[in-house]
């Protein structure tokens, strides 16, 4: 049974994925290696290969003895992620990727590298189960939670193509995580702050990622957003909003129905207050939906003073979906209305609209 107050918003439960290096934290590492009767020194140095060099062929491991990489190989290191499709636009800089996992389930990452950054967007659950109507992984349902593991490999796979200059601009390194691929994150909390914790911990026990360049959406779970505050992590929130008032978002975010945008807003300047770090506001313009220039007024009165920043997201539509994307004009008067009001403001670069860009299209088709 739940603790009084518990999320429950548990996935169908298709088998656990199996124990990885990358589920483990540092001390729980050394612990495992000492379980298969090897010396604890072993698990930094098979974590230095795998996160440091990101080498994820124990045959190269020349400071490791051979016995010894077959061993944790073995135990610690099964396959998580198979590819299964792989496409590129935006002269290849834009790469999407679609992974089964090792019950069946597919689940999707975005890499995008731009002239001073390469951000990857990844998966925390296949599929979802909130329900957004406007979103392609929301109609598909949820099919469960990822691990740790599986979320953390999604980066290393984007890492290592990065580091093998296998994507267009040459080697380089991924400089930013968001948790907005498919899935909510906070309801598969554990998972995506061991996840959170395996990127910014410094070598050999994380990737030494810097936590500002980490992004942890929500649709607004009230509980794990107060929870997240208190975590000590300087990662960004994002708060996905779509709408100012309860009324549409009830609609286009069914869970507002559990906690009205007063609450989850009041989560938010919490989380702001606590860490310091700028809030996100994640707003999709919708033709006819919620791009009225009076529903900019109305975000602004939310939103202004406070440490925030508006992310409008030209919406990606699905096909033989009803919901799609504003104008340019009523999205640059929506800009306008935000900016006259003091509110920081941008409209996020529409990457891979020619790729099924939109979350959960890719893995839908293959499915």
């Amino acid at each position: 049974m739940p603790e009084p107050g518990e999320l429950v918003f548990d996935a169908p439960r298709r088998g656990k994925a199996p124990r990885h290096l990358m589920d483990l934290s540092a001390a729980e590492r050394k612990a495992a290696v000492v379980e298969l009767g090897l010396p604890a020194f072993r698990a930094d140095q098979v974590s230095r290969q795998w996160l440091g060099r990101l080498s994820d062929d124990p045959s190269t491991w020349t400071d490791v003895p051979e016995p010894v990489r077959d061993v944790i190989s073995g135990a610690l290191l099964p396959q998580l992620l198979t590819g299964v499709r792989t496409i590129d636009c935006d002269n290849g800089t834009t790469v999407k990727s679609v992974w089964r996992l090792h019950d069946g389930a597919l689940v999707e990452s975005v890499l995008m590298r731009y002239p001073d950054r390469a951000t990857i967007c990844i998966s925390s659950q296949a599929g979802c189960g909130m329900n957004c109507p406007f979103c392609a992984t929301g109609q598909a349902g949820l099919t469960r939670n990822l691990s740790t593991a599986e979320i953390v490999e999604q980066v290393l796979a984007g890492a290592r193509a990065l580091d093998r200059g296998e994507v267009a601009g040459g080697p380089g390194r991924v400089s930013n995580v968001v948790f907005m691929g498919m899935g909510e994150p906070l309801a598969n909390y554990s998972a995506v702050i061991g996840a959170v914790r395996r990127l910014i911990s410094p070598a050999p026990d994380g990737l030494g990622m810097s936590a500002r360049g980490v992004t942890v959406s929500t649709v607004g779970l009230v509980p794990r957003m107060q929870q997240l505050a208190g975590e000590g992590l300087a990662v960004t929130l994002a708060v996905s909003l779509h709408a100012p008032d309860d009324n549409l978002r009830d609609t286009l975010v069914p869970v507002n129905t559990r906690w009205p945008v007063s609450e989850v807003l009041g989560a938010a300047w919490e989380y702001a207050d606590r860490t310091g770090r700028r809030v996100s506001i994640e707003y999709a313009l919708i033709k006819g939906i919620n791009d009225q220039t009076w529903r900019a007024d109305l975000l602004a009165d939310l939103v202004e003073g406070q440490l925030v920043h508006v992310n409008l997201i030209p919406l990606n539509p699905t096909p033989g979906s009803i919901w799609t994307a504003s104008t340019i004009q009523d999205e640059r008067a929506f800009v306008a209305t935000l900016k006259r009001r003091g509110v920081p403001v941008t409209v996020r670069d529409t990457r891979g609209r020619d790729i099924d860009g939109a979350c959960g299209q890719l893995a839908a088709a293959q499915g």
